[in-house]
């Protein structure tokens, strides 16, 4: 990704190393810098995760908000040196990587001016996509972009569910909110979608339930709208992916018994076996 980005002439040597060491995976010493930097990941994750939970915060705070400080320090060094490493900061630093490994210690700073925010640090877990590369798993991007391409060609059919979800949703609230009032927690049309949503949803929290017998009917018609409609966008997008998955076929009907579609890189025809009239031509 970086390769321009080395530095000429006399800059070459130390930073050239850790250019190497940083954004490269194929010697034993690179490919142990990242793991080194992915079990430090992890280990200041867990710090962050232990320190927001009561019993061991009691006891160990002080020892955790060293060690996250610790991390926080390393971690400002490692984008620093990977910043000075580079060719070019900027593009480094606005590069997607970048932008993860400035989140990386952000929040603890930002933790000196807004009270809890250091426990946003744990969006440095994301770093951890770098194992993709340290493992050579980039291959399997293909896969994922299958499933990038197929939401993609899915978007429009699901912004219309969406659209005619969020109709009924703000019809229903607002029938609740006439029907049921402010006496009985409905105390806005707002209040009412949330409710609405919850509903549909058939998660049914109980925070917000009607009260009156057509409040009630209005319930049951909305859960039962929920269960008939809850599956059309994972039917959508299946329908979408197994399109994608399904191959591709080209329109050559077979002379012999008049099949007409047949896989891209056929020959022969799948049913009779004949030559294709394309292929038969050309031998």
């Amino acid at each position: 990704m970086f390769e321009r980005d080395f530095l000429p002439g006399s800059d070459r040597g130390f930073r050239n190393r850790f250019y190497r060491l940083a954004f490269h995976h194929d010697s034993p010493g690179e490919r142990n810098f990242d793991l080194w930097l992915i079990v430090a990941i992890l280990a200041s994750v867990a710090v962050v995760i232990l320190d927001s939970v009561p019993g061991v915060k009691s006891r160990w705070h002080e020892a955790l908000y060293v060690a996250e400080w610790v991390f926080t320090v390393l971690f400002t060094i490692e984008y620093a040196m990977r910043l000075w490493a580079v060719r070019r900061p900027l593009r480094y630093a606005t590069s997607f990587f970048g932008i993860i490994d400035l989140l990386a210690f952000l929040p603890t700073y930002l933790s000196l001016l807004l009270i809890g925010s250091n426990y946003l640090t744990v969006v440095r877990v994301l770093r951890l996509l770098r194992v993709f590369r340290v493992l050579k798993l980039v291959e399997y991007s293909s896969e994922a972009g299958l499933l990038v391409d197929a939401l993609l060609r899915s978007r429009r059919k699901i912004f219309v569910f969406i659209s005619t979800l969020m109709t009924i949703v703000i019809i229903f609230g607002a029938l609740m909110y006439v029907i049921e009032g402010p006496e009985h927690g409905f105390t806005s049309i707002p209040t009412a979608m949330y409710w609405a949503v919850v509903t549909m949803a058939t998660v049914g929290f109980g925070d917000i339930a009607p009260i009156t017998p057509l409040g009630r009917l209005i319930t049951s018609v909305l859960i039962l709208i929920g269960y008939s409609i809850i599956a059309v966008p994972t039917g959508i997008y299946t329908a979408e992916l197994a399109s994608s998955l399904r191959p591709r076929r080209r329109n050559v009907r077979c002379t012999e018994c008049s099949l007409a579609e047949h896989e891209v890189d056929a020959w022969h025809c799948r049913r009779c076996g004949r030559c294709l009239p394309d292929e038969a031509a050309g031998s």
